[in-house]
C-alpha cells in the first residue's frame, strides 16, 4: 500500500493497492487530463528524481519550488512571523532536506492553501510539523485526503495571527483565498495571491481566471466583486503562482487590471 500522487496536478490520495482510475480535480475543465491519459507516481518515487529549491523573496518570506517541473509548477512559501511560521499553498514533494530547513527555521505554527489545486500532499505536510490546515469550507468537495488537522473555515476572512489574514475572493475556486501580510513589503502590505489573482507576465497586470489551462475567463461582475474586495486592504506587493510577482504598486495594477478586463469583456473587438 503507498500514497498515489497524480503527475499532472500533484493531487495525493489515500493508501490503496492501487492507485485511482481516476483523478477528480484534472477531470474538471478548471484542470485537464492529458492526451496521453492519467499517470500515477509515490511519495517515495517523486523524492528519487526531484529536489524543493529555496529562494528568499524578502525578509521573512521564502519561496520553495519543486525542481525539475512537477504536476502545475506549485510554488509554496513559507512566511515567518514572531507568532509562527505559517506555509502558504503546499507542494506534493516533502522530502527530507525540506523537512530539515522548516524545523531549522522554527516548524509550522499553521498551512492555509488557496485552492484545491495545491491541496497536493498536505496531510504530510501537517503530519510532519504537526500543524493546522486552514481550508475554505467551500471547496471541501476537493479534499481528496481527508485529514484530522484539516480546518474548515467559512466567512469571508480569518484572521491566522496579528497582521496576517486570510481573505476568501472565490472566482476561480468557490472558496479561493489569498493571504493578506500587513508587514510585507516593508510594511506596505502584501498579498500571497496564488493563481486566485495572476499576474501577467509583462508584470504590469493581472488577470483573473475560471481556468487557467483551458483558458475560461471569469464574469466581469465576479472581477469586480474581487477587485472590490482587495481594495478594503493596503499591499504594494503581489506574490502570484508560477514565479510571477507584481513588487511595486500592487494595488493600484488589481484596480486597473480589473477595469480593463471588464471593458474587454464588454467590448466588440474588430
Amino acid at each position: 500500500m503507498t500514497i498515489p500522487i497524480c503527475v499532472t496536478c500533484g493531487t495525493s490520495f489515500p493508501d490503496a493497492p492501487a492507485p485511482p482510475e481516476r483523478c477528480p480535480i484534472c477531470d474538471e475543465e478548471r484542470q485537464y487530463v492529458p492526451a496521453a491519459g492519467q499517470r500515477w507516481t509515490t511519495p517515495e518515487a517523486l523524492a528519487a528524481d526531484h529536489a524543493n529549491a529555496w529562494r528568499q523573496a524578502e525578509p521573512g518570506l521564502y519561496e520553495i519550488e519543486t525542481q525539475p517541473h512537477f504536476g502545475i509548477g506549485q510554488r509554496a512559501f513559507l512566511l515567518r512571523t514572531p507568532q509562527g511560521n505559517v506555509l502558504w499553498d503546499c507542494l506534493a514533494l516533502l522530502d527530507p532536506a525540506t523537512v530539515a530547513l522548516v524545523r531549522a527555521l522554527g516548524g509550522l505554527s499553521g498551512i492555509a492553501i488557496s485552492h484545491p489545486h495545491y491541496y497536493t500532499t498536505m496531510p504530510d505536510w501537517a503530519a510532519a510539523f504537526d500543524a493546522p490546515v486552514y481550508l475554505h469550507a467551500r471547496d471541501r468537495e476537493w479534499v481528496m485526503r481527508p485529514d484530522d488537522r484539516v480546518v474548515f473555515w467559512g466567512e469571508d476572512e480569518r484572521a491566522l495571527a496579528p497582521g496576517l489574514t486570510l481573505l476568501r475572493l472565490g472566482g476561480h475556486f468557490p472558496g479561493g483565498t489569498v493571504l493578506h501580510w500587513q508587514d510585507g513589503a516593508e510594511g506596505r502590505g502584501a498579498v500571497l495571491a496564488g493563481d486566485i489573482v495572476q499576474p501577467g507576465a509583462d508584470r504590469k497586470t493581472v488577470s483573473f481566471l475560471w481556468s487557467y489551462p483551458n483558458w475560461l475567463p471569469l464574469s466581469g461582475g465576479t472581477v469586480a466583486r474581487i477587485a472590490a474586495r482587495l481594495e478594503t486592504r493596503a499591499f504594494a506587493r503581489l506574490y502570484g503562482a508560477f514565479g510571477l510577482h507584481i513588487t511595486e504598486d500592487a494595488s493600484a495594477v488589481v484596480s486597473r487590471s480589473a477595469a480593463r478586463y471588464r471593458a474587454l469583456l464588454e467590448q466588440d473587438q474588430p
